[in-house]
């Protein structure tokens, strides 16, 4: 495995052996550990200094389900702190078997000129992108597609992240072929668009899986997880329901975000839960699929294929995070709606947690009425036409509450939250406040935590296990569902792959450790971005107004939020 290295401004390749302190970190460990090493922490994120680097996990390439995802990191626009973002899709795959341990993309051009970078085994090849500079990801997709061939893969921009707005993310082509697979969180896409890069293409035709020191100890952990993943429970409800079965959960915990976080629950859940979604598509035919596979292998098939009354492709997938954002967040309580905002988000290239959180402002705000599915899509064209406002909403939910003058603007660190109330979901509100990533529920969600998610006093170690093995699991490169399998394993068999994988000396806690490691390396990047402990809370406003059903405020205290991390 090579580190590459690319100079935007010269536009040239290096290829340069691992260093000895990155080669047993991957995905987001790698990213924080490069982020230290080499990125004044107080840079500009969307100048030169900033980087923005692309590292899959350390057990990706090997086709072991669920565990073939990118991380793609850097100083985030957004938060103005340490940033990792993942994704399904290709990408990975492709960068593992080209022996890419990290693509770090640096310096910017100083010349407005567009780019596609093509990577393959020969190296790095610059073509305009002239022909692609305003257009949407779908048909950015299709021209790239028609132009490298159906089995590359891309990792691009949509306009959102030409325009550099910190709500743009990057969107990776998944097994078909479709650029629905997107690194969503934290503004990644306006760095890319700051190196004038619309797109990376991988072709790893000339690559080869990475190699196993010991492929038979390697196999047999692989059919141990598998058999594991396959029994688990959960495995049959995500392939049947998708992400959206957490629409009912949520609601009967009280904490579905509703009218921008003003109530945990919604009058129209079962009309956007993911019951219906099964229902709808499965009536409806055609290129519809509820349970579909966004990266080759996966035997979870999360993901789905939204199609309309005719059984036409709407979008994919229709997410839990998008359908709380943008549907019940809004009052929107129409799949139908939801999916056509989300095909514009998607298009656009942003996150729709970040604007379906900015859109729930700007309804507080009067720019649109709650249940308005058409003034939502007005708005979206506001940012397409990189308005006045469209740049505020394409900012994010924060840019829009200042500029409205909104207090009801639920972010941390800059973040929008996700679509779990942390006044009902406490431990999941920890996570929010004291991750080095802002609020993001991917980070450390604890809804599955068998304790009262209202009382504040059992919250902090529930979401310090979380927020350990979610960032041990985004260092291997695997999907947050893969720990099902890797947990009810009866033996330590992330310990297992990665000795096999390797030949390295590894504790069984090894999940555990990279995530220590991982979260230390973030919280001291953040330290020297000028982060302190009043940056690790949520917003005052949710530690005073009740949210309805069971008027819950926020209230751990702030000694949790300020000590639990102290045995790291």
């Amino acid at each position: 495995m090579e580190i590459w290295r690319v100079n935007t401004r010269t536009r040239t390749l290096s290829r340069e052996a691992v260093p000895p302190g990155w080669e047993r970190l991957g995905g987001r460990g790698l990213i924080a550990r490069i982020l230290l090493d080499e990125v004044d922490a107080r840079t500009d994120a969307l100048g030169p200094g900033n980087k923005l680097l692309f590292c899959p996990g350390l057990l990706v390439g090997h086709m072991l389900s669920s565990t073939d995802r990118i991380s793609i990191g850097g100083k985030s626009p957004l938060t103005g702190g340490v940033k990792e973002s993942n994704a399904g899709g290709r990408t990975g795959l492709h960068m593992a078997y080209l022996g890419i341990h990290a693509l770090i993309l640096e310096d910017a051009p100083e010349e407005d000129l567009w780019w596609v970078l093509y990577l393959s085994s020969e190296g790095a090849r610059w073509e305009r992108a002239d022909d692609l500079i305003g257009l949407g990801v779908y048909e950015s997709a299709e021209r790239l597609r028609a132009r490298y061939g159906e089995k590359v893969a891309i990792s691009l921009i949509g306009p959102g992240g030409e325009m550099r707005l910190k709500a743009a993310g990057i969107q990776n082509l998944d097994k078909d072929g479709i650029p629905s697979r997107i690194a969503a969180r934290g503004g990644l896409g306006a760095v890319m668009g700051s190196k004038r890069l619309k797109a990376i293409v991988f072709d790893a035709s000339g690559g080869k899986r990475p190699p196993i020191h010991d492929p038979q100890a390697f196999k047999e952990a692989q059919k141990e997880y598998t058999l594991a993943l396959q029994a688990h429970p959960q495995t049959k409800t995500y392939h049947d329901f998708g992400t959206a079965a957490m629409a009912h959960m949520c609601n009967s915990f009280g904490g579905l975000p509703t009218r921008n976080f003003s109530s945990g629950q919604f009058e129209h859940v079962e009309a956007i839960s993911g019951e219906t979604l099964r229902e709808f598509i499965l009536k409806r035919g055609g290129q519809g699929d509820p349970s579909h596979a966004c990266m080759a292998g996966c035997i979870i098939r999360c993901s789905n294929i939204f199609a309309d009354e005719n059984g036409k492709m709407v979008v994919s997938p229709l997410e839990y995070e998008t359908i709380g954002l943008m549907g019940s967040n809004l009052g929107i309580g129409s799949l139908d709606v939801i999916a056509r905002l989300n095909w514009q988000v998607n298009d656009l290239g942003l996150d729709s947690i970040e604007i379906g959180a900015a859109l729930g402002v700007a309804a507080e705000g009067g720019l649109m009425r709650w249940g308005d599915g058409e003034r939502a899509l007005a708005l979206l064209d506001e940012i397409r036409h990189g308005s006045e406002l469209g740049r505020v909403l394409g900012n994010g939910a924060l840019s829009t509450g200042q500029h409205l003058g909104v207090r009801r603007i639920p972010v941390v660190k800059g973040q929008a939250m996700s679509a779990y109330e942390p006044r009902a979901i406490k431990g999941t509100g920890i996570t929010y406040a004291t991750s080095p990533q802002g609020a993001d529920h991917t980070a450390g969600l604890t809804i599955r935590a068998k304790v009262n998610h209202l009382d504040p006093s059992v919250q902090k170690p529930v979401s310090l296990t979380a927020q350990l093995n979610m960032a041990g699991y985004d260092t291997l490169g695997a999907c947050i569902f893969a720990g099902f399998g890797y947990a009810a394993a009866p033996s330590p068999v992330v310990a297992r792959l990665l000795r096999a994988r390797y030949g390295w000396e590894v504790p069984d806690n090894v999940l555990q450790e990279l995530g220590r490691e991982t979260i230390r390396l973030e919280r001291e990047f953040n330290r020297r971005a000028g982060f302190t402990s009043r940056d690790d809370r949520l917003p005052e406003w949710m530690k005073e107004e009740p949210l309805p059903p069971h008027n819950a405020v926020f209230d751990v205290p702030d000694e949790d939020l300020d000590s639990i991390f102290k045995e790291l």
